[in-house]
């Protein structure tokens, strides 16, 4: 054994096409929904070459996360044909304590430039930083949990909870001001938002990490948790707490600080979101409804939690509600837009598959999925680069699907050794 330590690294990519910004970065991704695979995702879409590691026989459960698509007797998680695209599928026994599995996973770590994990227990497995960066001295490791390494700080027995994303919106502190205000409870984003945003802030780290290791030809390791993720996008929360004693609360659809900035309800039960930051637009508001800017003024109605909540603020808000509600949502929305208030209609998927603005942004796109044989149609891409845009270059993966390829192309494993390891259940 030890192989990893006379085979020659093979620059990326080797078994992807070139494409994006990302062309040249090799990722291997240890972990499952959503955080870590959905960075993995990103930088896949824009060029990165991804090896997700899924246990052999089982697969990573996001493949079974409902609701399921079934094409006749072939069937697949909706989520995994959204972010599985454009990776290498490697079923590998991650436990160092079986020799093959550790020289095949630090075979693959020396030809890494990037090790992203969230399976948190990882020293149980064997792994340890220093053993990584001792085999790959520029290897950036990206670690995602729910409360954090204790490495980086923190109480030991917080960083070894469990977590999931309604846990890490509850801990780090939005899902208290998420909703409407007492009696009602508080309440959890629909999607998964706590993990997608973990998964931009992984992202954001692993190219601040990686940019370094290529200039200093030094790795490091990066910790990024739910919590943390979360309570760092609450705007001045914790300012409001610290400097003020103020404990931000809830109001549901309304901005507590100004208005307008609230939901109100149409003639044709749709729901429009009107919002008039600062005094200019807000007098374009007050304009667009005919009323009278010196006695509904901005600072008198407008700019401050105490003005919104005045007589004459609570007045403004009222007008509001009557205005939208005698009028259909896109009568009002191009009304408001033409006299330059921002606006919007809530809409629903359906709404936007069908959406001209949508439709032209290229932002729907179709690719074959590998487990259904079929064309799917999903989400494109965010952001939108000009010279080296992301693209789909095959669907999410069946099980294993590249597993020979990587042994044999990337590790140099005959065909005799592939066959050993699948027979022990290594991979």
């Amino acid at each position: 054994m030890g192989r990893w330590k006379e085979i020659e690294r093979i620059p990326a990519p080797a078994l992807t096409p070139v494409y994006g910004p990302l062309a040249g970065m090799r990722v291997l991704m240890t972990g499952s929904i959503v955080a870590a695979p959905f960075a993995a995702s990103m930088l896949a879409e824009f060029g990165a070459e991804v090896i997700h590691v899924e246990r052999p026989n089982v697969g990573d459960p996001y493949r079974e996360q409902a609701p399921i698509v079934k094409r006749n007797d072939r069937k697949i998680s909706a989520a995994w044909i959204q972010e599985a695209r454009n990776k290498l599928s490697l079923t590998l026994e991650i436990n160092l304590k079986i020799p093959e599995s550790k020289e095949i996973f630090l075979s693959i770590i020396k030809n890494c430039d990037v090790w992203l994990e969230n399976m948190v227990w990882t020293e149980k497995l064997g792994i340890t930083e220093e053993m990584l960066l001792e085999v790959n001295p520029k290897l950036v490791i990206a670690h995602i949990s729910g409360f954090g390494r204790p490495q980086f700080g923190g109480v030991p027995e917080q960083c070894n909870r469990p977590s999931y994303d309604p846990i890490g919106q509850a801990e780090g502190g939005y899902m208290f001001v998420n909703g409407f205000p007492e009696p009602m409870p508080p309440s959890h984003a629909a999607t998964f938002i706590n993990d997608y945003m973990t998964a931009m802030f992984a992202v954001n780290g692993i190219l601040m990490a990686y940019h370094h290791a290529q200039k200093t030809g030094k790795g490091q390791a990066i910790d990024v948790t739910q919590i943390e993720s979360m309570s760092k996008v609450l705007n001045d929360t914790f300012v409001q707490y610290f400097e003020l004693g103020r404990v931000r609360q809830r109001n549901g659809n309304k901005v507590a600080i100004f208005q307008p900035g609230n939901l109100f309800k149409t003639k044709d039960e749709k729901y429009l979101y009107i919002g008039a930051y600062g005094a200019a637009v807000y007098g374009r508001f007050i304009k667009a409804l005919g009323l009278d800017l010196d006695k509904y003024s901005h600072e008198t109605c407008g700019n401050s939690i105490e003005a919104i909540n005045s007589e004459l603020g609570l007045e403004l808000n009222q007008k509001a509600i009557d205005w939208v509600a005698a009028r259909d949502a896109e009568e009002a929305l191009q009304y408001l837009l033409s006299q330059k208030v921002p606006s919007g209609i809530v809409r629903t998927s359906a709404d936007l598959a069908t959406n001209e603005h949508y439709q032209k942004r290229g932002n729907f796109i179709e690719y074959t999925d590998e487990t259904l044989g079929e064309k799917v149609k999903a989400f494109g891409f965010a952001p939108k680069l000009s010279v080296t845009p992301a693209q789909v270059w095959r669907g999410a993966p069946t099980l294993g699907q590249d597993t020979d390829n990587i042994l044999s192309k990337l590790l140099g494993y005959s065909a005799s050794e592939i066959a050993a390891f699948r027979e022990k259940n290594v991979i």
